[in-house]
């Protein structure tokens, strides 16, 4: 296998439906890292909400780094140091609020262990509670309480409707930061240059090594820069359509262990070719 880097996107790519990593996912993987591949885990969840997922990988043992929030925060497991990170404008929760309230959408935000919300009832709200693995905890006004260093603030509303205020949550910010969906029901606010793409081209250029030697798998529309960008781009089955359309090949769902079974025909000596030509 020529590539020595496989980076994962975790909900509806290394997860299952039920958020699991199933056991042959987990086997082809850590015999993936055992022959010395690297293993990074790269997704819009906070720290807190990736680090099960990592300890459950070993890659502390095995060398794997971490990208949260989208690449703004880049980790090295083994040391657990940060050796990148970027944080939102101070003044940008405030706005951020300001607009929820003005397009009547949910917004939240992270502390700790913590998911920070004026509406812990919220279906979305509790979407993103059971990805991560977080206790949302109520706030009164956001406006006044988050007056701490955020890296991201979520807007949450069905995607429909969303996909409207993202136009519009764009047209106000300009350039000056990063606005995105990476659910049709999830649009997120981060600082300027951050997405998944960019900070693995400051991973690798931190670890001297290509993207030539990277694949890259993913569902969401968060995942397209990176898929575009890594040597081999996976979509998973049940990927957004415009994800899968700029993949280099499709993998089988990530409730048919996707994942194992690209990792591991490669590991078996089959070529990209061979197996888009199986599935």
């Amino acid at each position: 296998m020529n590539y020595k880097i496989v980076v994962l996107d975790l909900d509806g790519t290394l997860t299952n439906n039920k958020k699991e990593i199933t056991p042959h996912t987990r086997e082809v993987l850590m015999n993936f890292q055992k022959s010395g591949g690297i293993v990074v885990l790269a997704s819009g969840r906070p720290t807190y909400g990736v680090d099960p997922l990592a300890k459950e990988l070993e890659l502390s043992r095995h060398g794997g780094y971490l990208l949260s929030f989208n690449g703004a925060l880049i980790t090295e497991c083994t040391t657990g140091n940060l050796i990148y990170e970027q944080w939102l404008p101070k003044e940008i929760p405030a706005t951020a609020a300001a607009l929820a309230r003005k397009y009547q959408t949910a917004i939240l935000t992270y502390r700790d262990s913590n998911i920070l919300t004026e509406t812990p009832e919220n279906q979305y709200v509790q979407k993103e509670s059971y990805c991560t693995k977080m206790h949302i905890q109520k706030i009164d006004c956001f406006e006044k309480e988050i007056t701490f260093p955020v890296v991201k603030c979520l807007m949450l509303e069905r995607g429909v409707y969303l996909a409207e205020v993202e136009k519009k949550v764009q047209e106000y910010f300009g350039d000056s930061l990063s606005i995105f969906r990476s659910e049709p029901y999830f649009l997120e606010i981060m600082p300027k240059g951050i997405d998944k793409a960019k900070s693995l081209a400051r991973l690798l250029e931190y670890l001297h090594m290509t993207r030539e030697e990277m694949i890259a798998f993913g569902d969401g529309f968060n995942d397209k820069s990176m898929l575009m960008f890594a040597g081999l781009g996976v979509a998973m089955q049940n990927g957004q359509p415009a994800v899968k359309a700029v993949a280099d090949l499709i993998a089988p769902s990530n409730e048919d262990d996707g994942v194992a079974y690209v990792v591991e025909s490669l590991m078996l000596g089959k070529t990209p070719a061979d197996i888009a030509g199986y599935f």
